[in-house]
Parts: structure tokens; C-alpha cells; sequence
């Protein structure tokens, strides 16, 4: 069956996100040969649609407004309400990150519509839609089929693979005007907090600590390995509640969501709340001084030992490892 998908684009730091074209690699899938349409809101984003048609949408529609330089709620809805009344598609794909989480039931309630969140994959069987999300913090995965109506959903980036890339692709990149009035939210001023190396929700390489690091200090071993590797720092609650990092690194249950190619952890127990966030990894690697700890359980490789005895024997490693390379 052909439709016409949607996918919303999210321009983040003066440039796209990577579950943007991951979104588009999806919608490539739910359209069944039928039109994929990238969508940019924001201001000065025009630029971006020939990237997002370059990773397989067709066409892309933007709309830019002053009022768009920030993401407010109320201005997007409005934005993407404009989209969806001119092009009346039958999908629309977001990220399932802070602001596909807001928007995506927001638009879905307006229209009157279901909400699949948190897609890690899909297929077509017999012209219906299957979508495959995780449920009780990732102990097992539900299968939802969609056969007809307004499809809303949310991918989980680092999951449904992007298409390749081709420079080659053109499409035509149009401007729509929409009203956009009536903002409750007003943003006066917009701090941003520096991070350091790779986004955590889309690096492929995560090394996290958990209470073993005993200390902010601590996680000098950790960050020294990710940037060897070309990865990301992240913690457990255990370590931010403990003031050893800030809550922005959090993985977890009540944090962050990833699925990177390789998770270290190091000093983590494995709580529950913690393995909702990153049991989906494709290779764990678990570093700790208690052979009963539970995440092993999850664990495809452990070490059972001191992290700061083990981490900088593997950094060595790798440092060599690269310089062979």
C-alpha cells in the first residue's frame, strides 16, 4: 500500500540529528513506494532540506518563522498542523528524543490519531505495518500492526538503519507560510551547558560509571577510554545522585535511552531502572569487583575486577590497537 509519511527533521547545534535520516530510513518503509516528505520548522533551516533528501525524502517543506528559533510546544504544533492540513499524509516519523516525545502525542491528540512511541524496528507483512517497540523497561517487545488510518510514530535513534547517502538525489525544498500566534510559552534566554565529545543519544561507543568510580575524579579513566574509542561518557543514577557527574550523562530509566554499538559499564551494579536504558546495546561489556552483580546478567563480555585497574589496561590497548591500525 503506498502513503504519503512525513518525517520531522531536527536541526540541533547547526546541524541535523542523526535520527532524522534514521526516521527517513523507516518512512522509507511504511510508504510502500508512496511519497516521503521531510519536514524542517525552525528559522534559517532551509539550507538542511537537500541533506534530508540526499538520505532518500523526496521532497522537503520547510517553515520558518522568528518565532521558531526555539522549540516551544505550542509553536510547533502550529507548524506541523500547517503541514499536515496542505500535504494530508498518511504517517508522520519523528525522533523519539526530548522533542519527538513532546511534540509527536501532542499532534496525535489533536488528530484525533494513535501514538506508536519508540519504534526499534519494522516490516511490511501483507500490506499492514508492523512495529516492534520494547515494554517493562526492555524486558520484552510488543508487536503493533497498523492496517489502516493516520500512523504516528516515534523511532528510537541508533535502531532502524538510515539510508545511504547520495549527493546524487535532488528534490524540490518549498516554503510554507504558517500562522504561528498565540505562544503561551516564552522563552526569554536559552543556556546551554557544554558537553563534552560525542551526543550521548547517538554516540555508537558509551562508556558509563556507576557508584564503582567513587568519586567525580573517577570518571577521568572513563573519558579517556571513550575518546580513545571515539565515544561518549554516561553514569547511572547511583552516580549523579552521588554528585559525581552531572544529571545530563544519566542513563536510565527516568534518563537517557541508548543503543550504541558498544556500552561499557563500569562501576554499575545494573539496577533495573539502569538496564531500561541500555540493555538494547548491541555489545555490553561489563566491568566489576562483584562477580554477583547483576549486570552481567545483560552482559555479553565481563571482567570481573577494579575498573581502575581494568580501564587503563583496555586504553593502552586500544591506543595500540589504533596506531597498528
Amino acid at each position: 500500500m503506498a502513503r504519503k509519511v512525513l518525517v520531522l527533521g531536527e536541526v540541533r547545534d547547526g546541524s541535523l540529528r542523526n535520527v532524522s535520516f534514521e526516521a527517513i530510513g523507516a518512512a522509507k518503509l511504511a510508504a510502500g513506494g508512496g511519497e516521503v516528505v521531510g519536514v524542517l520548522i525552525g528559522e534559517g533551516i532551509q539550507s538542511f532540506g537537500t541533506e534530508l533528501i540526499q538520505y532518500g525524502a523526496d521532497r522537503v517543506v520547510t517553515v520558518e518563522d522568528a518565532k521558531l528559533a526555539q522549540y516551544t510546544s505550542d509553536g510547533y504544533s502550529q507548524a506541523l498542523l500547517a503541514v499536515v492540513d496542505a500535504e494530508n499524509p498518511e504517517g508522520i516519523f519523528f525522533g523519539h528524543t526530548a522533542l519527538g516525545k513532546d511534540l509527536a502525542p501532542r499532534i496525535a491528540s489533536k488528530l484525533s490519531s494513535g501514538l506508536i512511541s519508540d519504534v526499534t524496528s519494522m516490516e511490511e507483512t501483507g500490506g499492514n505495518l508492523v512495529f516492534t517497540r520494547p515494554i517493562y523497561s526492555g524486558k520484552a517487545f510488543e508487536k503493533k500492526i497498523v492496517t489502516d488510518g493516520l500512523v504516528f510514530a516515534t523511532i528510537r535513534p541508533n535502531n532502524i538503519s538510515p539510508l545511504e547517502k547520495d549527493e546524487s538525489r535532488s528534490g524540490e525544498v518549498t516554503a510554507l507560510q504558517a500562522e504561528i500566534k498565540d505562544l503561551r510559552t516564552i522563552i526569554k534566554d536559552v543556556v546551554r551547558k557544554a558537553s563534552e565529545g560525542v551526543d550521548l543519544s547517538e554516540a555508537k561507543v558509551i562508556i558509563a560509571g556507576g557508584r564503582g568510580v567513587k568519586s567525580e575524579d573517577g570518571f577521568e579513566p572513563l573519558k579517556e577510554l571513550a575518546n580513545v574509542l571515539g565515544g561518549a561518557v554516561g553514569a547511572s543514577r547511583g552516580a549523579c545522585d552521588a554528585d559525581y557527574c552531572d544529571y545530563s550523562l544519566q542513563i536510565g530509566q527516568t534518563g537517557k535511552v541508548v543503543t550504541p554499538d558498544l556500552y561499557i559499564a563500569c562501576g554499575i551494579s545494573g539496577a533495573i531502572q539502569h538496564l531500561a536504558g541500555m540493555s538494547n546495546s548491541k555489545v555490553i561489556v561489563a566491568i566489576n569487583k562483584d562477580p554477583e552483580a547483576n549486570i552481567f546478567k545483560v552482559a555479553d563480555y565481563g571482567i570481573v575486577g577494579d575498573l581502575f585497574e581494568v580501564v587503563p589496561l583496555l586504553t593502552e590497548e586500544f591506543k595500540k590497537l589504533k596506531v597498528n591500525a
